[in-house]
């Protein structure tokens, strides 16, 4: 019996090559004012079957063969987990003092046109592209969700970048976002209860563990971080001891974030509920989480997330598209739905409040980006089966569509509102003669 190879050397291999290709897509897109997450999206897809194993599939197999894929896949996981851990510990809900009407109505106009719109074209959908064995309900649930999220970190880039994140129209962006962002998740976590029960006992059983798990996180885990966060925190940085409780501290975030994200597997909505929710009830505002989320981020982001996106495109296949020209007119009218619903939504819901047409319609703008969010709930889908290949390959084309003209839609609209706020003075028209009208002088 031959032993099986050791797929540590190929793993190896692997790893570096995405990271290194995806910094560099980043890198590229970021030249041209684009979100890094963009660039490194494309370079996930063009990695896949999409590019590299068209034009030279015996180089696909010898960097991702088959004994690999597990080990970067698992990889690409954890660094997700960790990554929606600092989503959740970013989400400031204390943006909507101030803007919590108009939050919350641009906010539920963001999710319910494009809920309604992608339901009615899930149903279109159905009978070409729901997996076998997939019923109705799962399906159109998980398509009407999935052109309804935001990308809550791309956006918070897009707007320090942009030097918008203190000004108004940030604000009310950030605050439409959290907003916009627990409402997706809990959508989704209804989908995936739904998808996973059997029965409609099983989905109520499902919702009372979820509704049970989060009153265990706000009353009972909260409370003990509080406490253990403020007794590290109590030395100052300066002491000799202070890395070490750093580093305690740190050990015991990233522990529980992944029992977390146990527990809400356990249950039946995906461990990445458990990881998000986690890091909404940390404490907010400590210097000593403040650290430890920066050390994480130093190593997810760049690291363990470029892994996650190589794995997302090497499940992206535009050759099940480019075969049929009617497949094109789908993903038109996927990418359709998901920009009228989202942008339209968002866009009369903050008119409807009282906001000029340019603040509206960049809040409609800013509101479509979807990013790495939308990547995270497709991979869900795809993995419950609730979505086939082809559905998968547009809905993430349509991912990296809308986040890519997120950026250059906002400048415009900004200048344009720069513009009408202080117009150029009209010329005024010089009252002297010009100088072959001026009288000769005699010179004497």
């Amino acid at each position: 019996m031959a032993a099986t190879p050791d797929p540590l050397p190929a793993v190896l291999l692997a790893v570096p090559v995405v990271i290194l290709a995806c910094r560099a897509g980043a890198g590229l897109v970021r030249r041209v004012g684009q979100p890094p997450v963009i660039g490194e999206i494309a370079t996930g897809i063009l990695l896949g079957p999409s590019l590299l194993g068209w034009l030279w599939p015996a180089s696909q197999d010898w960097l991702f063969p088959s004994s690999v894929i597990p080990f970067t896949g698992l990889l690409g996981s954890i660094g997700l987990l960790a990554f929606m851990f600092l989503i959740g510990l970013e989400l400031d809900l204390g943006a909507l003092r101030g803007h919590s009407r108009t939050a919350f109505a641009v906010s539920g106009a963001s999710i319910a046109l494009p809920l309604a719109l992608g339901a009615a074209l899930a149903f279109g959908l159905y009978g070409r592209y729901a997996p076998e064995g997939v019923g109705r309900l799962p399906f159109v649930l998980f398509v009407a969700v999935s052109v309804s999220v935001t990308a809550f970190p791309v956006l918070a880039r897009i707007l320090t970048d942009r030097g918008m994140y203190a000004t108004a129209t940030g604000a009310l962006a950030m605050a439409c976002a959290a907003v916009d962002d627990v409402a997706a998740w809990c959508l989704l976590a209804v989908v995936v209860a739904v998808s996973t029960s059997g029965s409609a006992l099983g989905a109520l059983l499902t919702a009372a563990l979820s509704a049970g798990f989060v009153v265990l996180m706000l009353k009972v885990v909260r409370p003990l971080l509080e406490r253990g966060v403020t007794r590290a925190t109590q030395d100052a940085p300066g002491r000799p001891d202070s890395g070490h409780r750093d580093g305690v501290l740190l050990a015991v975030l990233f522990s529980g974030l992944c029992l977390a994200a146990l527990a809400t597997d356990s249950i039946g909505i995906h461990a990445l509920f458990g990881a998000f929710l986690f890091g909404v009830v940390t404490p907010r505002g400590n210097p000593a989480v403040a650290r430890s989320a920066g050390r994480l981020r130093a190593v997810v982001v760049p690291l363990l997330l470029p892994l996650f996106f190589v794995h997302t495109g090497l499940k992206t296949d535009l050759a099940l598209l480019a075969a049929d020209p009617v497949q094109w007119l789908w993903a038109g009218a996927v990418f359709a739905v998901a920009v009228c619903g989202k942008w339209g939504g968002a866009a009369l819901a903050a008119r409807a409040t009282g906001r000029p047409w340019n603040q509206a319609m960049t809040l409609g703008a800013l509101m479509n980006c979807r990013g790495l969010t939308e990547l995270v709930v497709l991979n869900i889908g795809l993995g419950l089966g609730v979505i086939g290949p082809a559905l998968f390959t547009m809905l993430v084309l349509m991912a990296l569509v809308t986040t890519a003209i997120t950026a250059p839609a906002v400048d415009r609209l900004e200048r344009r509102r720069a513009k009408a706020q202080h117009p150029q003075p009209a010329a005024v028209p010089d009252a002297r003669p010009a100088p072959e009208q001026l009288p000769q002088l005699s010179r004497t």
